[in-house]
């Protein structure tokens, strides 16, 4: 498959043969200006994460990929991003560095001899077209550019079947098409997850937090890595039991300042039949209320 012009595994390959020569340039030369390209490989992580672990978990069981490689994936990631922001590049620095740099590399083996072969093996075609259609959403890495895969380029019905029949609420009837561009148009990425914790809707988009299509209909908790799992099954939890409505998320993230908000879904009874998850860029706020003042 990695010999297949465009197939996943081709770019993903592609990706790590890039990044092990800049590695090879920077142990080489000790040119500073190469650690920005190789912090590049956080896409290249963020890709496995949404697209290859949680499939192998959830649809295979298989979990070693995802317990111990996701967790390795975002120790590295954070590592050089937490030495970008320090000053002094002293003997204490350059020794984190080279160890950041040969864990990098042992994770290029490790996605080429052991994660790479297992999706090999058990991934299907109709699955590998997905994770194809996906990883388009993702910034290009390295200079790799995705190249063509014509065998994944048929997309499936977009899962409209009746165009112009409406859907009526107690506010109104829209028809799918006039529903789905609105959801599109509200300026949040949109996700709902149901009273069994299955994504079932994403809105469409550009999205700073990744949502591929092969999510819907996977559960919630296998689409967050290790880390971060243990908070969503709380928020979750607790919006089920009713001790919460609402979690309000700030962050920094490419720059911007962005708000995610978890809200319980509730009937009119107040049973709970799921939770949405907003994502706001708030820069705008920022800029408003930031230019008042001065």
């Amino acid at each position: 498959m990695e010999a297949i012009t465009g197939h996943p595994l081709f770019t993903f390959t592609r990706e790590n043969n890039a990044l092990s020569d800049f590695i090879k340039e920077f142990r080489k030369t000790g040119d500073t200006s190469l650690i920005p390209e190789i912090r590049q490989l956080s896409i290249h992580y963020a890709k496995k994460g949404d697209l290859l672990y949680p499939l192998l978990k959830v649809r295979y069981g298989i979990s070693g990929p995802a317990d111990v490689m996701w967790t390795a994936d975002d120790e590295i990631r954070d590592e050089f991003a937490a030495l970008a922001h320090e000053d002094d590049h002293g003997n204490e620095w350059n020794a984190r560095l080279d160890t950041v740099l040969t864990r990098a590399e042992e994770m290029i083996y490790k996605e080429q001899n052991i994660l790479f072969p297992i999706c090999a093996v058990n991934f299907t075609q109709e699955e590998w077209s997905g994770i194809y259609r996906d990883s388009k959403d993702y910034d290009i890495c390295f200079g790799v550019i995705n190249e063509t895969w014509a065998d994944a380029e048929t997309r499936p019905s977009d899962g409209i079947t009746a165009p112009g029949s409406d859907i009526t609420m107690p506010g109104g009837h829209l028809t799918p098409e006039q529903l789905t561009a609105l959801l599109n148009t509200i300026p949040m990425e949109i996700t709902f997850v149901d009273a069994d914790n299955i994504n079932r809707f994403f809105n469409e988009g550009p999205k700073v937090f990744k949502r591929p299509g092969m999510a819907i209909d996977r559960e919630v908790f296998s689409c967050h890595p290790p880390k971060i799992e243990p908070m969503v099954r709380q928020i979750v939890d607790d919006f089920r039991n009713n001790r919460r409505d609402f979690v309000p998320v700030w962050m920094e993230k490419g720059g911007h300042t962005m708000l995610v908000k978890y809200m319980a879904v509730r009937d009119k009874s107040g049973k709970y039949i799921g939770t949405v998850e907003l994502v706001q860029d708030m820069e705008f706020a920022k800029e408003h209320f930031l230019g008042n003042l001065s």
